[in-house]
């Protein structure tokens, strides 16, 4: 009776084993779901980014993807082709319309041109918001990112003294990684880095 509770047991163990992979060291594993809420977290605010547009800036973006499309240049070349072609009288049986230096051509690509640059000025405006709107996200999880390392640190040094465990880091060494970091003060010594270095005249 015992052999077969036991074996029962076990056929019921492997039954309810997985039958994917095992597991891989380091925990492979459950780093699978928190890259999958990361992407569908971006995937989330890039639509709710995108329906946020007006209907001005959602043709400026069409208009300006559009324009940049293989068929719109295609039928650029066939449309100045057959102009130019039909006005200098290559064309049999088609009375020149538009004599060189074709006036109208000109002014028809010229318009197109002023207004092809205003929606792609638009689009470029939206997308520099976007990416702004990026960077100042980016640099709200560093600082979060670095008020914890902060703590950690902290909660690290005071874990060695109350165990006395001697550590290959200094305490001024600590000390300097646990000071707040002065934004305002780096952004001014990045200014002076990308500022160009005084050049000297010879005499």
């Amino acid at each position: 009776m015992g052999r077969r509770v036991a074996g029962a047991s076990r056929s019921v163990v492997g039954a309810a084993a997985p039958l994917g992979p095992p597991e891989e060291p380091g925990g492979a594993s459950n780093s699978a779901p928190a890259l999958e809420e990361n992407v569908q977290a971006i995937k989330a605010w890039e639509s709710a980014t995108l329906l946020a547009r007006s209907k001005a800036e959602q043709l400026s973006d069409w208009i300006a993807c559009t324009a940049a499309s293989g068929p719109v240049l295609l039928l650029h070349v066939v449309w100045f082709s057959f102009w130019v072609s039909a006005n200098v009288g290559w064309l049999p049986g088609i009375k020149p319309f538009d004599a060189f230096p074709f006036p109208f051509l000109t002014m028809t690509v010229s318009l197109e041109a002023i207004f092809l640059a205003l929606f792609v000025l638009a689009s470029q405006n939206r997308l520099a918001r976007q990416s702004d709107k990026r960077s100042h996200l980016d640099l709200q999880i560093d600082l979060l990112a670095e008020r914890e390392m902060t703590a950690v640190l902290t909660l690290l040094q005071d874990i060695a003294r109350h165990l006395e465990v001697r550590t290959t880091v200094t305490a001024e060494q600590l000390r300097d990684l646990m000071e707040k970091t002065d934004v305002q003060s780096l952004a001014t010594r990045m200014d002076e880095l990308a500022e160009p270095p005084p050049t000297s005249v010879d005499r």
